[in-house]
């Protein structure tokens, strides 16, 4: 082609060039301006929720001090000097008035009001301060520490305006959420960010919080936090924070959850969960191999007290795979399961044992009043055993006698293998075995004598297992571990 040609060619597709990226600079544009729009403003969602979100103050007394604590060393020359400047201000032995701040929302027009439970309790006064610069006091209905939830009611003359609850569960990571409150006293104040995470655990038993990078602060404490309908789905409750103050990390207890505490509440002042009567534990890879399992899920039962489940015939050593129509996928998807189902409800139970499955049909307790029930006592013979030790994987163990058990602590109905010594180095010390532990059961065979702990071993490699499940016992309280069986035992 001549350069001539070449020319020409060129100045016939520029037009297209410009064309194209004319088009492509107008999309990225019109693109900008529409996420743009999409967060220019809060505004009307915030006008919108602001009237039913609170501030709440409360105040309680606090006993007052018996000298100059803190300032000087009690027995110093200055101590009397300090004690009459205190009494002077009204510092003295005088009871003191203590105040805290924190949020709240308001559920329904006749004055329930919703918040956590740390910002209340204690308080012997509480006081609701409304958006619209009018106070009320507020009466307790009920508190549950495990979600941290409290349930306020204050009287009105007019109904209040209020907000619903959302479904938290459809709630996206990267959804838009704005948070509202009282964060460090400065009055109402509304933050935006997004969903970080879900079904974030931190202590409690039940759990489920919305992770989220809107700003939640000291004060901020049982506001609210809306998806962009004004739907509430979930309460501020906590902050990641080394200094006090958000970094963006903060914790909201899903809706669902709050939704479930606050009708119980609501109907008989307090929670009333179901209780299943089972100590658990996840089942881990090697558990799974060593119970000949196909994959790792479902709850490993390790101790079974008085209650529902040992009326119903579960054991331990079952694993609980299925309850009330539901797959168990671990420990706390059971707990959460089992808590929120009504109490007195026949469920069924589906485990596995001995490699079968089984359905099983329980009647739930009630969590609440099983609170101090005391584990079941291991059975076994009367007789004392000879006293001899043996080294296996790991473990330096020893029949429990009345000597050990002495040692130990351990009631006289204390039956299996005492571990003596533990390898620092062995697969046994890395997963928490230490000396006065206590093997009740191998292969879920009761072990009174080492040749049973040596019988259960063969069996195990007999099936081809590469590990044995033992049953270990530290201070009445069970729970399960798979030891990798070696060649040479």
């Amino acid at each position: 082609m001549t350069s001539q040609a070449k020319t020409i060619e060129r100045d016939r597709s520029t037009p297209f060039r410009m064309f194209w990226l004319t088009s492509l600079s107008m999309i990225l544009i019109l693109a900008q301006s529409l996420v743009a729009q999409s967060q220019e403003s809060f505004a009307n969602l915030a006008e919108q929720v602001s009237p039913a979100v609170v501030n709440i103050t409360t105040s309680t007394t606090v006993a007052g001090r018996t000298g100059p604590q803190g300032i000087v060393p009690e027995g110093s020359p200055f101590e009397d000097f300090f004690r009459e400047f205190q009494d002077r201000n009204g510092q003295g032995d005088r009871p003191r008035r203590s105040s805290a701040l924190g949020s709240g929302f308001v559920i329904s027009e006749d004055g329930f009001i919703v918040t956590n439970n740390h910002v209340i309790e204690g308080a012997d006064e509480i006081l609701i301060e409304f958006f619209e610069g009018f106070e009320l006091p507020a009466e307790i209905v009920g508190t549950d520490p495990n979600t941290d939830i409290a349930l306020l009611k204050v009287e009105s003359e007019t109904p209040l305006k209020f907000v619903s609850f959302g479904d938290s569960d459809t709630a996206r990571v990267g959804d838009w959420v704005m948070a509202m409150g009282n964060p460090l006293g400065q009055g109402f104040s509304v933050s935006a960010g997004i969903v970080s995470a879900r079904n974030r655990a931190l202590s409690g038993t039940y759990d489920d919080y919305i992770q989220t990078d809107a700003a939640i602060n000291r004060g901020n404490s049982g506001g609210p936090l809306f998806n962009m309908d004004g739907e509430v789905i979930g309460v501020n409750t906590a902050i990641l924070s080394p200094n006090g103050g958000s970094i963006g990390i903060g914790f909201s207890m899903a809706s669902n959850v709050v939704t479930r505490v606050v009708d119980q509440l609501q109907e008989f002042g307090e929670t009333r969960r179901g209780w299943l009567g089972v100590s658990i534990q996840d089942v881990t890879d090697d558990v799974a191999e060593a119970l000949g399992l196909e994959e790792a899920r479902g709850a490993l039962v390790s101790n079974v007290p008085e209650g529902p489940a040992k009326e119903a015939g579960i054991e331990a050593g079952d694993v609980i795979v299925n309850f009330d129509g539901r797959e168990v996928e671990d420990t706390r998807g059971l707990v959460r399961q089992v808590g929120n189902t009504e109490v007195g409800k026949a469920v069924r139970v589906v485990i596995n044992r001995d490699g079968a499955t089984q359905t099983l049909l329980v009647t739930l307790g009630r969590r609440e009043d099983a609170e101090t029930a005391v584990p079941a006592s291991q059975p076994g013979p009367d007789e004392e055993e000879t006293p001899q030790s043996m080294d296996l994987m790991g473990l330096t163990l020893s029949p429990l006698t009345g000597e050990i058990r002495e040692q130990l602590e351990l009631p006289e109905s204390a039956k299996g293998l005492a571990v003596m010594d533990v390898d620092e180095t062995s697969e046994a010390f890395e997963k928490g075995l230490r000396a006065g532990d206590v093997i009740t059961e191998a292969g879920q065979a009761q072990v009174l004598a080492l040749s049973d702990l040596e019988d259960r071993i063969a069996e195990a490699r007999d099936a081809g297992r590469k590990s044995i499940l033992l049953l270990v016992r530290r201070g009445g309280d069970p729970r399960f571990v798979a030891l990798t069986i070696a060649e040479d035992q």
